[in-house]
């Protein structure tokens, strides 16, 4: 829903991306756990992880033509020992 808009529905765009953790980065959060506090390295992960799904999303998007995308949602989780997978989706909408 884009307020002021109306809107013809095109279907489902997803983006997705699987990334590892580089081994001296994941070293050096061994020790933050047992500390605590923010694990930096793990966060830049999973934000270059969400910006390369997103963009495959938008890609997906354009080639259906879409000038928007709406109801985007984000999902991750481990899929094994030390990788994230992170999935995007929503509703590519052409504006009438």
């Amino acid at each position: 829903y884009i307020t002021g808009k109306e809107l013809d529905m095109l279907g489902i765009v997803k983006g997705s991306t699987i990334q590892t953790k580089n081994l001296g980065r994941d070293i050096s959060q061994v020790f933050k756990t047992m500390i605590g506090g923010e694990l930096k390295e793990y966060n830049i992960m999973m934000n270059e992880a969400r910006a390369i799904a997103t963009k495959r999303m938008v890609e997906e998007a354009t080639e259906l033509g879409a000038d928007a995308v709406v109801n985007i949602r984000y999902a991750s989780s481990a899929i094994m020992q030390g990788a994230a997978e992170v999935i995007v989706y929503g509703t590519a909408v052409k504006f009438k």
